[in-house]
């Protein structure tokens, strides 16, 4: 699948049945998320990370390169309220492909902070088309207000451009995943960040039970999953 982000096709497929959140997705990221398993991260995909762009550690090209070390099938640059990193990593992958290596699929993302029932959490928008209308507000390097602050002005938006709206870590807020999850699958969201490190530590790993019992309340509600390290850091192996 090319990882230009304007190959996506809409999702909107006509009404979606209230009680079966995500049947009426047909992107093409979610087939890989149908697949994503505990130890998937972060070897094999890599949905959450950040660059200079936002508030990481490193650029867009160093991270590429290290994804590409690292043999990541695939990957998402979600800095905070930009996507500006897309193009200068898209640009190293395709060169490292022309020169004969194996690169990861690169999808468009960004890291959304809103509001979901009165509590501020991040949504990670995933595989949205390039220069969409719907995302210009949410991409200028500050969260938005108003209106534009409510989760579901988020997810909506993100729909518009073709793309993917993820509960991002979580067990990491104020109020109980359990609660937060059911939230956003009444907002229709599409997925929530499955495998994370809540411990944070030098090298990543999912934490196992919180992770776990995540997957089963976002499986029972019909939520994709996804995984990522969120890395502020020098290392994409790690925070």
């Amino acid at each position: 699948m090319p990882a230009n982000a304007a190959s996506v096709q809409s999702v909107r497929q006509g009404p979606m049945p209230a009680d079966v959140p995500g049947q009426w997705t047909r992107h093409p990221l979610t087939a890989v998320l149908e697949s994503l398993t505990e130890g998937c991260c972060p070897g094999r995909v890599n949905l959450h990370c950040h660059t200079l762009c936002s508030d990481g550690s490193l650029s867009p090209v160093a991270l590429a390169s290290q994804a590409a070390d690292l043999g990541l099938e695939h990957l998402a640059i979600t800095d905070h309220h930009s996507d500006r990193a897309f193009a200068e990593a898209q640009s190293v992958l395709q060169a490292r492909r022309a020169a004969g290596d194996v690169v990861p699929t690169l999808w468009r993302g960004t890291e959304i902070s809103c509001l979901l029932s009165t509590c501020l959490v991040h949504v990670l928008g995933l595989g949205f088309e390039a220069d969409h209308p719907a995302m210009a507000p949410y991409l200028q390097g500050e969260a938005p207000r108003g209106a534009g602050l409510h989760a579901g002005a988020v997810a909506e938006a993100i729909h518009q451009a073709g793309g993917l709206a993820v509960l991002a870590h979580p067990a990491r807020y104020r109020l109980p995943f359990a609660v937060l999850l059911q939230a956003a699958t009444a907002l229709h969201f599409d997925a929530a960040e499955t495998w994370y490190d809540y411990e944070m530590g030098a090298s990543w790993r999912p934490t196992g039970p919180t992770c776990r019992s995540i997957d089963l309340a976002r499986r029972g509600l019909g939520l994709l999953a996804t995984a990522g390290t969120d890395t502020h850091g020098f290392v994409l192996t790690g925070r």
